[in-house]
């Protein structure tokens, strides 16, 4: 990349024309072999021959689902299968949720997310009740949230209905626990309450 924006710098200040005419052919040479590196992997990605790793550092920030997933959302996906043991505790909860609501803020036309995960044995009618909420949350969106439960599952992954399957270490729950700042709440969407001065 670095070569080609050197050419075009280049062929921005050669005044020769003959010159100027040598530099585009590279320049246009270039470009079409970007053209089909790209298409060959889209073809790859359609073959389902394409694998990439994303290895995510201890500490690392920027990973959000929107930058970890929304290259593999389509237009035309309507299904997601989400396979994760770990959606129980109350911030594996809100993780997915997460996860949710960014597939709704993506272009796609998401209809139905599908969960299969294990039931928490300590406090089962805490997850049972957040699940629904969310169910709920979701149908209010037209979008059908499919609740399964299983005590064997134990590997991780997303499946989304255009042919990617996201396989996930850690599932959604990658995230560290958050350290506690005073300045915190200053991106929280509060209640609305009328103060007076």
């Amino acid at each position: 990349m670095v070569f080609l924006i050197n050419k075009i710098t280049v062929f921005l200040a050669v005044k020769d024309d003959s010159k100027k005419g040598h530099y585009r052919e590279k320049i246009k040479g270039y470009m079409d072999r970007a053209e089909q590196i790209k298409d060959h992997v889209n073809k790859l990605k359609e073959e389902g021959k394409y694998h990439e790793q994303i290895k995510i550092a201890d500490s690392a920030t920027g990973f959000s689902y929107e930058s970890l997933f929304k290259p593999y959302i389509r237009d035309g996906l309507t299904e997601v299968w989400v396979e994760d043991p770990y959606v129980r505790h109350v911030h594996q909860l809100y993780n997915f949720l997460r996860f949710c609501e960014m597939l709704l803020k993506c272009q796609c036309k998401v209809k139905t997310i599908h969960l299969l995960t294990s039931q928490d044995e300590d406090s089962s009618a805490q997850q049972t009740s957040a699940l629904a909420e969310i169910k709920q949350s979701l149908r209010s969106q037209n979008v059908c949230l499919d609740i399964q439960y299983s005590s064997t599952i134990h590997d991780r992954e997303i499946r989304f209905n255009n042919g990617w399957i996201i396989k996930i270490g850690r599932g959604l729950d990658y995230f560290k626990k958050p350290k506690v700042h005073l300045k915190s709440f200053s991106f929280t969407v509060y209640y609305s309450k009328h103060t007076g001065r």
